[in-house]
């Protein structure tokens, strides 16, 4: 005998006749264990005993412990909590079949998921149509259960995205977030207001929130229809170009008494002032990097918009009392303290051929003057062909060579007879480390980490794409200090003393 455990337990009134509480499960003392046994309620009206049919012949088709299967038990076990009576369909006067009051405002939620970056379609479909249905108990009884199906599927939907990111890009690392839909379904069963529990599920966070009202924006006609600014040549004070135009228009700058085309003193100040707030060089030169900031920031469209609420959904719903949120496509990092940044520098991030990977994982650990353990492709792609050309590399480098955990001389090994893949390779802590001098460490299979650097300069660029992966930190003792204030246990002077 195979004992489920399930956590379903109802007691709710059914739509063509009034049925008594029942436990969906029970608690027995099996030899000494406490278990948990589901109990199913015999099915007694016509339409009942279709709805147990046909969940029991999808249960059953399903792979033994795949998630269909697990989503099929759950459905069967919180129908039979209430011997399979239908939840979503009632009787108008005429003896008709028509959804139930709590239906109706959820086929509301489905007609307007737009709203919220989903797809009406996906809920309002063929399954769910009463018109369809007629008056046959069979198809009454698939639009029952298609009916659960689809509100479970909205609030996944709505919980954890659409998509799964893993499919989108082997550079996303984010595990789908589930709900449990066994509870779900019970919750929504009891909830006065059926529309407002499902909505929950949504993401509260200040960002999601934003994109969502400006996606209303789009459907109500007041979004704002901002034109592109094509690419062209650098533009410097004194320059010309048709391009000024539309700049002045964005930035709502008077045009000047001799030519709106004229790149003057009062452009260049509103320029600077656009530049720093955009975390770009505030050096006044119009170049790619700013035509970029201009697009992006202003010229938004509505599938921008949802592509973002969907990538929101795929973060973790708690964020926490604080969190560090690094910024790829801006280069920066801050520290948040609920919807406020605490603290802001600017981070370079990885080539187009070495993506910083995007996850969320906890930072565990602050190491002062690291060593670096030399990934391994690095090893292969850059430090083998410079020891092949100086076999001084090493040293000049401030690196050591490692078999077995235990240094080993490297000028004393031929390297046009021996492989680097015998070898592990360090750099020594120093001014020359690629790593600076602290590093914060939240362990993942990615290997990537935030650090220091000694190459501050290119901090002053306006795309900050340089690293193999892990993210250079510009103010790396600013960000110990203002990341410290909530970690009371880590002084930061005992820090800065190694």
């Amino acid at each position: 005998m195979r004992a489920y455990l399930t956590s379903i337990l109802l007691s709710l009134t059914i739509i063509f006749f009034t049925i008594s509480p029942i436990q969906a499960q029970e608690t027995l003392i099996i030899d000494g264990r406490e278990v948990t046994r589901v109990v199913i309620a015999p099915a007694r009206s016509p339409i009942a005993k279709i709805i147990k049919t046909g969940l029991r012949k999808d249960y059953d088709a399903q792979k033994f412990e795949s998630r269909k299967w697990f989503d099929a038990q759950k459905l069967y076990y919180f129908y039979g909590a209430r011997y399979f009576e239908p939840l979503w369909l009632a009787q108008d006067e005429n003896k008709n079949p028509v959804f139930s009051e709590k239906a109706q405002e959820i086929l509301k939620i489905f007609k307007n998921s737009y709203l919220s970056g989903l797809e009406p379609k996906d809920y309002l479909t063929d399954a769910i149509n009463l018109d369809l249905a007629g008056n046959d108990p069979v198809k009454l009884a698939h639009v029952e259960t298609a009916f659960s199906a689809a509100a479970l599927k909205y609030a996944q939907d709505s919980f954890g995205g659409r998509i799964n990111p893993k499919k989108v890009s082997s550079q996303i690392d984010y595990k789908p977030n589930r709900i449990n839909k066994s509870d779900l379904l019970l919750q929504l069963a009891k909830a006065e207001n059926p529309a407002q529990f499902l909505q929950q599920f949504e993401p509260q966070h200040r960002e999601f929130k934003a994109l969502k009202s400006a996606l209303l924006r789009f459907y109500d006609g007041t979004a704002k229809q901002v034109a592109i600014i094509p690419d062209g040549k650098i533009l410097r004070l004194g320059d010309k170009d048709e391009r000024l135009i539309l700049i002045r228009q964005r930035l709502n700058i008077a045009v000047p008494d001799v030519t709106d085309e004229l790149y003057d003193e009062t452009l260049l100040a509103a320029i600077e002032k656009f530049q720093t707030k955009m975390g770009l060089t505030s050096d006044g030169i119009i170049g790619p990097a700013t035509i970029s900031a201009f697009n992006s920031g202003n010229a938004v469209s509505k599938e921008d918009i949802i592509a973002n609420m969907e990538r929101w959904k795929w973060l973790p719903r708690d964020l926490g009392d604080f969190h560090v949120f690094v910024n790829i496509p801006q280069f920066s990092l801050s520290i948040m303290k609920g919807d406020n940044a605490t603290f802001t520098t600017r981070v370079i991030v990885g080539q187009p051929k070495f993506k910083t990977i995007i996850f969320s994982n906890k930072i565990r650990h602050l190491v002062v003057n690291p060593y670096w353990n030399i990934p391994r492709s690095i090893i292969n792609n850059e430090i083998g062909p410079a020891i092949q050309n100086n076999p001084n590399y090493l040293a000049a480098k401030n690196m050591e060579l490692l078999a077995g955990g235990k240094v080993i001389n490297a000028s004393n090994i031929d390297w046009s007879t021996t492989s680097l893949n015998k070898f592990n390779i360090r750099q020594r802590p120093g001014t020359g480390n690629a790593l600076g001098t602290i590093k914060f460490l939240f362990p993942n299979k990615h290997a990537i980490y935030l650090h220091d650097t000694p190459t501050k300069s290119l901090f002053s660029r306006s795309r900050r794409a340089f690293s193999h992966g892990c993210v250079r930190v510009k103010n790396p003792w600013d960000f110990t200090k203002a990341l410290l204030q909530y970690e009371p246990k880590i002084k930061y002077e005992t820090l800065v003393a190694q």
